[in-house]
């Protein structure tokens, strides 16, 4: 018996007994839950908004991707946009970036939220991430905001069998997380810089790879990838050396430990 879900799907009938916003960023998780969400809905004939933020600290490719799967459930989709980087505590990257981070976006949610007279804010955190760095979080049971797959005990792996169960295209999609996670905190971020990560990582991706990140320590990039994909990408290199120099990446490294997420948190302790 998959408790987990069970409580999960319960809770879901349960808030589709009135209109809901989610955020949906597209990933595996918001998805699993917008198509829950939708069938729960339709079967009460409540509504259910998606809502994406569209930020400078966000990869463009995950806003087309979150359209094309908001359309593919036949559900309200609205893009957000947000302008993180106004606020220092955003634009400087400090060690709770995150935090305010989040607080801007879901203070845009509830707005929005009002305007429809929805009284109810989803996200889709996991369990998992309950037991890594996630200052986000508190922003999140600040602003009341529920997170129903983390409260009903569903990790990211049960996320991911779930989706591939209900026939989710995104259901082996790796994690996209902000561009902010590419960088030390403490360097101060601007649209040119983010975007020029942005396209580095998206050449990387058209080349076969699919977790990839480049991060940026000054002029030293660090590539990290699965290790099994590094082979590609030295068969690539003079390729990828071309690209990244035109972003003006000035030396560029591969990171020998491989893909490693959060490994901008070493040292970084879940202070809750």
């Amino acid at each position: 018996m998959d408790t987990e879900k069970d409580k999960l799907l319960s809770q879901i009938k349960t808030y589709a007994q009135t209109d809901i916003v989610l955020a949906f960023s597209g990933g595996v998780d918001s998805a699993l839950l917008l198509y829950l969400l939708s069938r729960a809905c339709r079967e009460t004939g409540k509504k259910v908004y998606a809502v994406t933020f569209q930020t400078a600290l966000h990869p463009q490719a995950d806003l087309a991707y979150a359209r094309k799967l908001a359309a593919s459930m036949d559900v309200s989709h609205h893009v957000l946009t947000v302008d993180g980087l106004e606020n220092s505590k955003i634009s400087e990257n400090p060690p709770d970036r995150c935090y305010h981070c989040k607080k801007m976006l879901f203070e845009r949610a509830w707005g929005f939220a009002r305007e429809k007279n929805v009284h109810t804010v989803l996200e889709g955190s996991n369990k998992d991430d309950l037991n890594v760095y996630r200052p986000g979080l508190k922003a999140v049971r600040e602003m009341d905001v529920a997170s129903p797959l983390a409260q009903c005990g569903i990790t990211k792996a049960h996320v991911r069998r779930m989706a591939a169960e209900y026939g989710l295209a995104v259901a082996s999609r790796p994690s996209a997380p902000c561009l902010a996670t590419r960088l030390p905190y403490g360097t101060h971020m601007d649209t040119g810089l983010l975007s020029r990560i942005d396209r580095g990582e998206r050449s990387l991706k058209d080349l076969g790879l699919d977790d990839v990140r480049i991060r940026v320590h000054g002029d030293i990039a660090r590539i990290e990838t699965d290790l099994e994909d590094l082979p590609l990408l030295l068969k690539h290199r003079q390729q990828i050396v071309q690209a990244l120099k035109e972003l003006d990446l000035t030396y560029l490294t591969l990171d020998l430990e491989g893909f490693r997420s959060g490994s901008m948190d070493i040292n970084i302790t879940n202070d809750g």
